[in-house]
């Protein structure tokens, strides 16, 4: 099947039908979350907004938690759950290709946006270091606390981290806390937070808007929502405008920021401020060698589990997994978005290939340049004025929705999310209040950093 895996001292004769059914269950979580469709539940200003990656998500974590009350044939074992996380970054990948697409589409727009959009950048990622980073080593947490704070935890955060780090590392749980944590909390959080800074009128509607386009699509509308409403109704669709092109800026451009400045940067920042804010907080004193030694031990059980659960992909597996995700995807595709599903067959072609030269390009590079950076620069180049044929492969490309493909990515995180409850639990409220200042801090970086270009 698409994932070969082996296990320590004795042959895994299960593999295949464990493939069979991790795939069979992918495909009815996604069914059942696109089914269910968009919630939303008002919060005050804003609103919390549950789309279907979100129950995909916690569809797959429910049934891996779940796994010893179920029948064999229905369970998601440990086994299953290390090739979820295996199959995830195939699927990443075929997002990043999307984003590159839309960056290549939009650099006109992206060109006329001006420079407070253009260096606001930069608030948004430094901004979540600065509030996040500090506070979560003082309460304790360790080496998760660079996935949980280097950004907001948003899909291209997830297949940075992904591919650098892997998601069985501290920094792959971290971001993937900071995710959960964002994708529950963070509309209303930041609802909240961008009303009552707009209420103290310390910066201009503009800068707020451009602060509220922090990268999600759920949390952009709340913060806009949030500032319009105490604006006259001619400045407030100018701050919907605003907020729309900071986000097309932070999802696509952002990726890069993250890669090459934002993700060195809270690397650099946890080398200098732990070893000083890590022994100084209350845990570090109180419970130093305790901590030291519950570290060492969840590592130990890590690596056994790791060794026991090797899970390998030539390029025929991993193929597979991008050609059954496009599937998964174009399905979300037909029964959210209502585009046919030969109609989009064509874009995911596209997709596919593009992510294939990228990943081919990677090992002809010797690995030297991320996979995600190789993707998202062939699938830009499709798209730009550069191309012949970039009005054609839009076409083609723009009746695939980038959320349906978020969602197949998001069934297989939920699937595999079971084998890290532990390691979640050791993390426990702290990663609330990190991922809560880490959304205030891209907020805060952002808008004051526009108002300066702005003003």
């Amino acid at each position: 099947m698409a994932v070969m895996e082996k296990s320590a001292g004795k042959p895994h004769g299960g593999a295949f039908s464990d493939g069979v059914r991790l795939y069979i269950w992918a495909i009815v979580i996604l069914v059942i979350a696109e089914l269910i469709g968009a919630i939303s539940i008002n919060a005050g200003h804003g609103k919390i907004v549950l789309l279907p990656m979100v129950w995909a998500l916690l569809l797959g974590a429910a049934l891996g938690l779940s796994q010893a009350r179920l029948p064999r044939f229905a369970q998601i074992n440990l086994s299953m759950q290390h090739q979820a996380s295996a199959i995830l970054q195939p699927a990443l990948l075929l997002f990043v290709a999307k984003l590159g697409l839309l960056v290549g589409g939009s650099l006109p727009k992206l060109v006329a946006a001006g420079w407070a959009l253009v260096f606001q950048e930069f608030g948004h990622f430094v901004g979540t270091i600065i509030l996040g980073l500090p506070v979560a080593l003082m309460l304790g947490i360790k080496r998760e606390a660079i996935g949980a704070t280097f950004s907001v935890g948003r899909e291209p955060s997830l297949a940075i981290i992904g591919e650098k780090y892997g998601f069985d590392s501290p920094e792959g749980r971290g971001v993937l806390a900071e995710y959960l944590t964002g994708t529950v909390f963070g509309a209303v959080f930041i609802s909240l937070f961008a009303g009552f800074v707009a209420s103290l009128n310390l910066f201009h509607p503009h800068s707020l808007a451009m602060g509220a386009g922090v990268g999600s699509g759920s949390m952009m509308a709340a913060a806009a929502g949030a500032i319009a409403a105490q604006q006259t109704p001619e400045v407030a669709k100018e701050v919907a405008t605003f907020a729309a092109a900071s986000n097309l800026i932070t999802t696509t451009v952002g990726t890069y920021f993250t890669l090459f400045i934002s993700l060195p940067l809270a690397v650099w920042g946890y080398r200098v401020m732990e070893p000083v804010l890590g022994r100084m907080s209350r845990r570090g004193r109180a419970n130093a060698d305790a901590a030291a030694v519950a570290d060492v031990e969840a590592a130990k059980e890590l690596k056994e589990a790791s060794t026991a659960h090797t899970v390998e992909m030539n390029f025929g597996a991993r193929l597979f997994a991008w050609v059954f995700s496009g599937a998964l995807a174009l399905v979300g595709n037909t029964i959210a978005f209502k585009t046919p599903f030969l109609d989009g067959v064509p874009g995911m072609v596209i997709l596919i290939g593009a992510v294939i030269v990228g990943e081919a390009l990677y090992f002809a590079t010797r690995r030297k340049v991320p996979a995600v950076c190789w993707v998202s620069l062939i699938a830009m180049f499709l798209t730009s004025p550069a191309f012949p044929f970039a009005p054609v492969v839009a076409q083609f490309t723009g009746k695939i929705n980038f959320l349906s493909l978020v969602t197949p990515m998001l069934t297989y995180a939920g699937l595999s999310v079971a084998k890290d409850v532990p390691a979640f639990r050791r993390l426990g409220w702290r990663i609330v209040v990190v991922s809560f200042l880490a959304n205030a801090g891209t907020f805060l970086g952002a808008a004051m950093i526009a108002e300066f270009f702005h003003v």
